[in-house]
């Protein structure tokens, strides 16, 4: 079954001070407000395609990407934050973030 991705990250960019948009997959939710779980990342998404939801919460908060890889992925125009933990993510967020990163590594995905 092919995952349908919506991104919202383009709008994140455009509006530099502006509130930031989710990412919500159809199996998975929103990463600002549904909690992902680890199995189904397992389970599901390849590499790239968890590379880029953990970026994508951080990109729809600004961060200023350092590796030519994310820079090259999402850009670092209108970028606020350089510091990843001054990024400002909700509590869901930061689970989501964290829960993709431990997927990752599990898979033992390329950094």
């Amino acid at each position: 079954m092919r995952l349908k991705f919506i991104t919202y990250v383009a709008l994140a960019f455009a509006t530099s001070a502006g509130a930031a948009h989710a990412d919500c997959y159809d199996v998975y939710g929103c990463s600002d407000r549904d909690r992902f779980r680890l199995q189904q990342l397992l389970d599901g998404p390849n590499c790239e395609f968890l590379y880029e939801m953990r970026n994508g919460i951080y990109a729809a908060h600004h961060y200023c990407f350092h590796t030519p890889r994310a820079i090259a992925t999402f850009g670092n125009a209108g970028c606020l934050y350089r510091d990843v933990n001054l990024v400002p993510l909700n509590a869901v967020e930061r689970d989501n973030a964290a829960v993709i990163l431990r997927a990752e590594q599990i898979k033992a995905c390329p950094e």
